[in-house]
């Protein structure tokens, strides 16, 4: 990422740059599976230059961790407003676009979970807990919509189908892996309804 002759160099710009190019390499390999002699080289930076910008190798890998949380939420939350008011609509909609990422050839699980059973930092792991509550917060939310009477158990119950489903889609294949973890949410959130009815 040189900069172009007679251009400003503009620090924002280069730290959005160098997260961007990290990430799907820290994605790919691990959080230990590149040293930053190679992650500079792939990015096309000096070593000087990524410790101005994160300080070291963990505060990148925090910063892009960051970054992914804040990017897989608003994408969520924007496939939840895209269907409308409907509970059950929401919930579809999240294990849809899930499965749809399970089937990309990049995909390798949960980034967030990844890091955190790969490097034992409580940086990294908070970060990871603080990912998993934005995720725990859009499903409670939803099953306070959908009438539950105890939005935080349905939350954490589809928040459960939602890591297991991934972890199973990385490791055990992820041809419908999505869809079925979409219909035990269904059935789940009909349980909840039905139970409310009776």
């Amino acid at each position: 990422m040189p900069v172009a002759k007679g251009s400003t160099i503009d620090p924002g710009r280069t730290r959005a740059a160098i997260l961007e190019a990290a990430a799907p390499i820290l994605y790919e390999r691990g959080l230990d599976g590149v040293g930053v002699a190679e992650l500079c080289a792939r990015l096309g930076v000096s070593k000087e230059t990524l410790y101005r910008h994160f300080g070291t190798k963990d505060g990148l890998v925090q910063a892009m961790l960051e970054e992914r949380s804040r990017r897989v939420m608003e994408w969520l939350v924007g496939a939840v407003t895209a269907v409308g008011d409907d509970p059950a609509a929401q919930v579809a909609a999240v294990f849809d676009a899930l499965q749809r990422w399970y089937s990309e050839p990049t995909f390798r699980g949960c980034a967030m979970v990844n890091a955190a059973t790969q490097h034992h930092d409580r940086h990294v792991r908070a970060i990871t807990a603080r990912h998993l509550t934005r995720y725990l917060d859009l499903f409670t939310d939803i099953a306070v919509r959908a009438g539950a009477s105890d939005p935080g158990v349905l939350g954490r119950q589809l928040l459960m189908l939602v890591e297991g489903a991934t972890v199973v889609a990385a490791y055990h294949g992820a041809s419908d892996t999505g869809s079925h973890a979409r219909d035990a949410a269904l059935a789940l959130l009909a349980a909840t309804a039905d139970s409310e009815v009776s």
